[in-house]
């Protein structure tokens, strides 16, 4: 519940601070007190500091009003809050020079992840060297030229993501081993008078089937992305009818 707070104090142990110990809250309000709030003298805080003692509570409550803590000495959790807040409001205080030119974090990575998402887009596309090393390297990976050297080179980008990569590179260099077919099982329909090449219409006929069932595959995977977008009717039923 405090541990933002606390840790932008310095608290030694923001994640395990528990208000409702007596002796770690007695010490935690002794620390905030003579480390960042110091409303009071040095002088003036021994009363505060004994925290043993019987009249601690007491102690306790008229700092509170010295401070001018809207809470009362049984809303604990309200009140360390609300001392939090003053400690933080006067770190701040203390350190605006600091703290003024700070950027926050989120704002940091916001906009690291824009730069990331679009690492071209500072570059000078017309800077000679930057068109000769676009195009040496459209050379070199066979890339067609393009009008636009920005274009060619998020071309080469693309190429580079996905055929050139360690994943990839070690994906094509995988063999692709198939399972041994008996053709003999393999009725070919017809006889040419000459066995080897009876054996190769064979091969010829398993590997069309094959091209056949990949090209089934790419179909009913489209079917399916065609059915996905238009076969999700929406109800409306203030006209009492399914459809868009």
């Amino acid at each position: 519940m405090f541990r933002r707070k606390l840790s932008a104090l310095d608290y030694h142990n923001p994640a395990g601070f528990n208000c409702r110990d007596e002796t770690e809250f007695r010490n935690f309000i002794v620390w905030l007190e003579d480390q960042k709030i110091r409303h009071y003298k040095i002088e003036d805080r021994g009363n505060l500091r004994n925290i043993h003692s019987e009249d601690w509570p007491k102690s306790f409550e008229k700092y509170m009003k010295d401070v001018n803590c809207p809470f009362k000495i049984q809303e604990r959790q309200e009140t360390v809050d609300w001392l939090l807040g003053l400690a933080v409001r006067l770190e701040y205080g203390d350190h605006a020079d600091k703290y003024k030119d700070s950027t926050p974090d989120g704002a940091k990575n916001a906009d690291n992840t824009a730069k990331n998402a679009e690492p071209l887009i500072n570059l000078d596309v017309n800077n000679p060297d930057f068109k000769a090393g676009v195009m040496a390297l459209a050379n070199l990976l066979q890339i067609q030229r393009h009008d636009d050297y920005l274009v060619m080179l998020k071309a080469i980008r693309i190429l580079v993501q996905e055929r050139l990569t360690q994943d990839a590179i070690a994906k094509a260099s995988q063999s692709k081993e198939g399972l041994p077919v008996a053709l003999e099982k393999h009725i070919l329909g017809f006889d040419t008078g000459d066995a080897v090449i009876n054996e190769a219409a064979q091969i010829l006929r398993l590997l069309h089937i094959e091209e056949l069932r990949e090209l089934q595959t790419k179909i009913n995977e489209a079917i399916v992305a065609v059915q996905a977008i238009i076969a999700d009717p929406k109800t409306d039923h203030r006209l009492g009818k399914v459809g868009r």
